[in-house]
């Protein structure tokens, strides 16, 4: 049937003997706009629900204990909570916070792009089995984690120590960072390696000086994990530090909420506080997140 017939096939008249309209035909991909207004109307009542909480604790964190609890009126709002989180030692909570992610980051990322190099390249004994073993570790909650961690620490003399708790996060930040590199680094031409080694490099020194620069976006996305992961972590940092100087936020903000002292909010006040580093860290990597998380997808 030719593009002619359809034409006049479409425009035949109906049995009254007027023309018929021509049908309105949506191209795939296209959403009529009855749908696209329930889907922009689905889409605005989730960002409603994911917001409210959030505006919930920061609105929180602005009231007095007066009023913290009701919902029926604002009453003043005052910096009081911030005047007091910061008076209870929050430059040393956020100092070792600060010291703990950026180590659990560099090092986190540094061991899992070396051991997924390693595996996307080279053919050894056990390549698969230690993949694997990644991916078991990563099945065991942190409750069955902790008893065996203490064990280890207490015998490293690693206790009420900030380097001990940076090996505890890299524990629980190599495995996933390690699948993730190892997927993007498949994704990167054996070419540029053999180059490398034509150009007389070391095989460290053609994954320093050739594979990393190309590979930024999946060490953005796996630095933001690693960092994310030790930022608000409050299991095992509650259980391997037990001096307050040690403190990192999110064991120091407990000392307002707890069996004998209900202080919401200062509590929404360090909460608000937190969130700061963390946006900070989102925005200088996010630019790569999006090219790093779908070329983590690659298949090995």
């Amino acid at each position: 049937m030719t593009a002619r017939t359809v034409s006049a096939v479409r425009s035949a008249p109906d049995e009254s003997g007027a023309p018929a309209a021509p049908r309105r035909s949506y191209r795939r991909g296209r959403r009529s706009p009855a749908a696209s207004a329930a889907l922009h109307l689905t889409l605005l009542v989730a960002s409603l629900i994911a917001a409210a909480p959030v505006l919930w604790v920061v609105l929180t964190s602005f009231k007095p204990d007066s009023t913290v609890e009701m919902t029926d009126q604002l009453g003043p709002l005052s910096l009081h909570n911030y005047r007091v989180v910061l008076q209870q030692g929050f430059g040393g909570w956020i100092l070792n916070s600060l010291i703990v992610a950026a180590g659990t980051m560099v090092f986190g990322v540094f061991i899992a792009a070396t051991a997924g190099y390693a595996v996307s390249r080279m053919r050894f004994p056990g390549a698969r089995p230690l993949m694997w073993l990644f991916l078991v570790v990563q099945m065991f909650p942190v409750a069955v984690l902790i008893v065996p961690l203490f064990v280890v620490l207490k015998n490293l003399h690693l206790l009420d120590n900030l380097l001990g708790l940076i090996l505890v996060y890299a524990t629980t930040a190599v495995p996933f960072c390690a699948w993730m590199l190892k997927g993007y680094f498949d994704g990167i031409p054996t070419a540029i390696d053999e180059a490398g080694r034509l150009d007389g490099l070391s095989p460290f020194g053609t994954f320093w000086r050739l594979i990393v620069p190309l590979a930024r976006p999946g060490l953005a996305v796996t630095a933001f994990y690693s960092f994310l992961t030790a930022w608000g972590e409050v299991a095992y940092a509650s259980q391997f530090l037990q001096s307050p100087d040690k403190y990192t936020l999110p064991v120091g903000m407990q000392t307002f909420v707890n069996q004998f002292v209900a202080d919401w909010g200062p509590m929404a006040a360090g909460a608000v506080l937190i969130i700061v580093p963390a946006a900070l860290v989102f925005f200088l990597v996010q630019r790569h997140l999006v090219a790093g998380l779908t070329a983590g997808t690659a298949k090995g």
